[in-house]
C-alpha cells in the first residue's frame, strides 16, 4: 500500500509538472504581441487606394485623373488611347474591382484583380456586361504609378466590342 501511495504520489508530481509547464508556455505565448509591420501595411493601403482611384477615374470618365495614375512611359500609350476611345464611345461605365492578391517586391507591386462591369452607349438600356481577370503592375513606394498591365483588361472595351461584332460566333459544323 505504501508503494502504491508512493507511485500515485510520483504520478501526481509528474502530472503537476506537466501542468505547470503547459501553463507557463501558454502564458509565455499569450504575452507575446503579434508582429506588426506598419510600413508594409501603409504600402498595401496606398496600393489599394491607387487601384481604387484608377477604377473611379475610369468609371467617371476622368481622363486627366486616369492618366495621372500612369507612369509616363510609351509602353502605356496604347492603354491611354483605348481608354480615351472608351470614354468617347460609352455614355456610362460601371466597373467593380476585387483584389485577389498583391505581390510586392521592392518598389514594384503586382495586383491581381477580378473585375466586372457594364458599358452603355447612349440610348442603350442594358449595355454590354463583361468580366475578367487582370494583372496591374505598379511602381513607386510613396505614390504608386501604373507601369504595366496584363490579362483580360476592362479597358479598351470599344475595341473588344468591335472585334466581337466583326467576328460573330459561328455554329460548330459537325
Amino acid at each position: 500500500m505504501v508503494r502504491m501511495f508512493q507511485r500515485g504520489m510520483a504520478e501526481n508530481v509528474v502530472w503537476a509538472g506537466v501542468g505547470l509547464l503547459l501553463a507557463l508556455s501558454v502564458q509565455a505565448c499569450s504575452s507575446k504581441k503579434p508582429f506588426q509591420y506598419p510600413a508594409d501595411h501603409e504600402r498595401i493601403q496606398m496600393i489599394d487606394q491607387a487601384v481604387e482611384a484608377l477604377r473611379e477615374a475610369y468609371q467617371e470618365k476622368n481622363i486627366s485623373a486616369f492618366r495621372s495614375l500612369l507612369q509616363p512611359d510609351q509602353s502605356l500609350d496604347r492603354l491611354r488611347g483605348e481608354v480615351q476611345a472608351d470614354f468617347e464611345a460609352f455614355e456610362t461605365i460601371r466597373l467593380e474591382f476585387k483584389i485577389e492578391r498583391m505581390v510586392i517586391e521592392g518598389s514594384d507591386a503586382d495586383v491581381y484583380v477580378h473585375w466586372q462591369g457594364v458599358w452603355k452607349k447612349k440610348g442603350e438600356e442594358i449595355g454590354a456586361r463583361q468580366r475578367g481577370s487582370a494583372r496591374l503592375q505598379w511602381t513607386g513606394s510613396t505614390s504608386p504609378l501604373l507601369r504595366g498591365v496584363q490579362g483580360d483588361l476592362p479597358f479598351g472595351m470599344t475595341i473588344k466590342q468591335t472585334l466581337s461584332e466583326s467576328f460573330p460566333s459561328q455554329p460548330v459544323l459537325r
